[in-house]
């Protein structure tokens, strides 16, 4: 049997009250939690003064290229976890979604972290902004990690993917974690936090895990560098903001609810269009998809009023072919509820609910943990609070009907904030306007026609690289979306002071800092020779009629300023002036190195404004900065280990005043191999 123990200042905790973790399945104990005695200070002192550490000596790439390798990891061991899910009550997409989908969202955030954020500790985040006339003043925002511990409060309904999402971020960002789940289903989440030990890719003391089923003091102990991070029932989450700790302390407090979230059919539907099927189909998926217990299922279906037979009808049918049992077997369709505690509660938010209420459909699988899909049906959907504000937190969801497209907007935002809305129209104009209207009430908000539906995520899918989170009811905290993810848990920073000292600061090129000539070509250097704010200024070239009548014929561009100098002379320029690309091209002949060297190749060109126009007989110079480096992986088919460097380019006239700027990407070749490159 599975002994769930917590894991404190790099020990496991093997002695403390063994409460019997049940089956939703058998009803039959299926692993034994064992309540240890826990020093909440002493651990979130290990946190703080192990783990953080080594995490903040880390580049945020190299905080992301350990979860990626940790998340390739646990992939190796899923079929360990699909079975021990199916005690949750999940059956094998349910799984999929808590297990691979957790580990998915992790590669996600890995992947847009390594790709949107500096690999430095920090983050450079966006332009400097000039606070002087002269320039010698400036500002730069960076995002820096806390020195505190983030605490995980997970729910019970997706063991995996409720750590991964959350964890991955924390540490890409610099911070500790200290995670405790629920302990419905903690042995899933135990087991996968133990092969993340048991793999060594965390530094010590950057993760620690809770076995039990109260945080005791926890939040007693936390302090203004510390975060909380909670997914669960709205009335849990405000109770556990409103600690004084954690407003005495003003700790970030995350809070991700449950929400009455919809799913609208839009006004121009019938029932012999793909988008009613569309509708119907989703609608049953959201209802039977881990038993309704999702924080994202669709629990108020809103339809207009001259569709409700047609609706209930259709959604009556495909229910009836839902097949209920144990999860394990290839033809269940849908589990029992989490512990026959949850089938209690639902089936007491459901009998709340019913009161003056139709009901649709309500079958009678009601054993142990097993309950059965419920459809009720309110016909005047401004009729009573409770279908807007309780949540039976299973497979069930009111019908709501309504005559205007406006009605079902306010009939959407009578929730009071929701994680997310669905609409189903082929109707464009219905969408802008639905969209629209509850865009300040939701988190998400997806629109669904036979366009989209193919390759659609559905409604129930958080995506690691949008935003999850809402408004309100909801929570009004916002978690994934990317690298945002990421720096959600960071510290923002304006720094002030002249652009060099920032470039020392950040260890990034701040525009108008002092530059250095390279002692030799920079395309002839290896990435770990080139330093931050090394530069190359060219030679000279003069641009001539000639040039650019040949680029004209080359290219294509016969655009009039550049080469019909009686229209030209009403043109904005008052003559003909070079193209634009011209003058990218021409710098890049001033600056590039025909010899074979380290330099492989141009990635791109990022930020390209031209500031001023070129004339022909203007003389044009352009001046190479090195901005900063990114370390690329060397993968198994990459011949050399590289990376990648930013370079600023400024393109100056005879004036010295700047008529282009850019960023230019080069790959360049490393001299050595890095604990990061695949062997």
């Amino acid at each position: 049997m599975i002994k769930v123990q917590s894991y404190i200042q790099g020990e496991w905790l093997a002695n403390g009250n063994e409460i019997d973790l049940i089956s939703a399945v058998t009803n039959e104990p299926v692993a034994q939690m064992v309540e240890a005695d826990i020093d909440y200070n002493e651990a979130l002192k290990y946190a703080r003064t192990v783990g953080g550490p080594k995490l903040r000596e880390m580049t945020i790439h190299e905080r992301a290229f350990s979860i990626k390798f940790l998340g390739k990891y646990l992939m190796e061991r899923k079929e360990k976890y699909y079975e021990i899910s199916s005690h949750t009550g999940a059956t094998r997409q349910d799984s999929w979604i808590d297990i691979e989908g957790g580990i998915i969202t992790a590669f996600g955030i890995s992947s847009k972290s390594r790709r949107h954020l500096s690999d430095l500790p920090w983050h450079v985040e966006g332009d400097t902004e000039r606070l002087s006339r002269k320039g010698s003043f400036m500002g730069q925002h960076i995002c820096v990690p806390r020195h505190g511990v983030a605490v995980h409060i997970n729910a019970f309904n997706f063991p995996v993917w409720g750590m991964l999402e959350k964890l991955a971020p924390a540490i890409i960002s610099g911070m500790p974690v200290i995670v405790k789940p629920s302990p419905v289903g903690s042995y899933l989440a135990w087991e996968v936090f133990k092969d993340m030990i048991e793999s060594e890719i965390l530094p010590e003391g950057t993760i620690q895990y809770i076995a039990a089923d109260k945080p005791g003091d926890l939040l007693d102990r936390l302090i203004s560098q510390d975060m909380v991070a909670f997914t669960g029932s709205a009335s849990t989450g405000r109770k556990l903001k409103a600690h004084p700790n954690i407003i005495a302390n003003n700790v970030p407090f995350n809070l991700e609810a449950d929400s009455l979230n919809c799913s609208i059919l839009g006004k121009d539907v019938t029932p012999d269009m793909e988008e009613f099927d569309l509708f119907i189909k989703e609608v049953v998926r959201e209802m039977t998809v881990k038993t309704g217990q999702k924080c994202t299922a669709i629990r108020r279906t809103i339809i207009p009023r001259d569709m409700i037979i047609e609706v209930t009808n259709a959604l009556s049918e495909r229910l009836d072919k839902i097949t209920i049992g144990d999860p394990a077997n290839k033809e269940t369709r849908m589990g029992p509820l989490a512990s026959t505690l949850q089938r209690e509660r639902f089936d007491e938010q459901f009998q709340t609910l019913e009161d003056g209420l139709h009901v649709v459909y309500s079958g009678d699988s009601s054993d142990g943990a097993y309950t059965s899909p419920k459809v009720l049906l309110a016909h005047q959907s401004y009729d009573g609070d409770d279908m807007h504000h309780i949540e039976a937190f299973g497979p069930l969801t009111t019908v709501m009907a309504y005559d205007t497209t406006e009605e079902a907007i306010d009939i959407a935002n009578m929730a009071n904030g929701a994680l997310v809305g669905s609409l189903f129209t082929a109707d464009d104009e219905i969408a802008h306007k639905v969209a629209m209207g509850c865009a300040p009430y939701h988190g998400r908000f997806m629109v669904i026609n036979r366009n989209s539906a193919e390759e659609s995520t559905g409604h129930g899918s958080p995506i690691a690289s949008l935003v999850h989170g809402g408004p309100g009811h909801a929570g009004g905290g916002e978690e994934l979306g990317g690298a945002r993810a990421v720096l959600h848990n960071m510290q923002r920073v304006a720094l002030q002071g002249s652009p060099t000292t920032l470039r020392n600061i950040v260890n990034q090129h701040i525009k108008g800092a002092e530059t250095e000539e390279s002692d030799k070509h920079p395309f002839q250097k290896y990435f770990e020779e080139l330093k931050i704010g090394e530069a190359l200024t060219t030679d000279k070239r003069t641009v001539t009629e000639k040039d650019v009548e040949e680029f004209a014929e080359l290219s294509g561009d016969h655009f009039y300023a550049h080469t019909d100098p009686e229209a030209a002379s009403r043109s904005l320029f008052g003559k003909i002036v070079a193209h634009g690309y011209f003058v990218l091209s021409a710098t890049a002949g001033l600056f590039v190195d025909p010899d074979e060297g380290p330099v492989m190749l141009n990635y791109g060109l990022e930020n390209l404004r031209f500031v001023a126009p070129v004339a022909p007989g203007d003389t044009i110079q352009a001046k190479l900065i090195l901005k900063r480096k990114n370390v690329r992986q060397q993968k198994k088919d990459d011949p050399f280990p590289f990376g990648v460097v930013y370079w600023d380019v400024e393109v100056t006239n005879q004036e010295d005043v700047i008529v282009a700027e850019y960023t230019i990407l080069t790959l360049m070749k490393r001299k050595n191999k890095l604990p990061i490159d695949e062997k």
